[in-house]
């Protein structure tokens, strides 16, 4: 007779449930500042970026244009983020935070290591330092790219 591992044997099933509990605390951390996890993704990596063209985010973000373009959308409606025409290419655009946005991003920031230190903080330094390394290995050997946001 064939024996049927457990649940609990693979790796998947710890990680899964480590990143379900802290995705969704953080989620709800940051629903109170009326943006999603999604979009806080989005908004950090276009800080960075802005003004820059939905298309430049898309592929720093690992993203389908479609993708950044239902959130620029969602940010746009909700005054975080803005859109400029190109003087240049009346069919091109780019994406800027708006002063409102700018100002959610340290606060959003701050929710985010708040969140990382109530899960994570109960490692050791060394231990923490461990699993990010470890992490940081398996996403790169294995290639991902794309930001995760849900």
């Amino acid at each position: 007779m064939t024996s049927i591992s457990e649940l609990t044997d693979h790796t998947r099933y710890w990680m899964r449930m480590v990143s379900n509990a802290v995705s969704q605390e953080f989620a709800r951390k940051v629903a109170g500042e009326d943006v999603t996890v999604a979009e806080w993704s989005f908004m950090r990596a276009l800080y960075d970026l802005e003004p820059t063209p939905p298309s430049v985010l898309a592929e720093r973000m690992g993203m389908t244009k479609g993708a950044i373009s239902k959130l620029a959308e969602r940010l746009v409606a909700k005054g975080l983020v803005e859109r400029a025409e190109s003087q240049q290419d009346k069919r091109a655009h780019s994406l800027s935070l708006t002063t409102e946005g700018r100002t959610k991003i340290p606060v959003l920031a701050s929710l985010a290591d708040e969140n990382d230190a109530e899960f994570f903080g109960v490692l050791t330094r060394e231990e923490h330092e461990t699993l990010d390394h470890i992490l940081k290995i398996l996403a790169e050997r294995r290639g991902l790219k794309a930001t995760p946001v849900d």
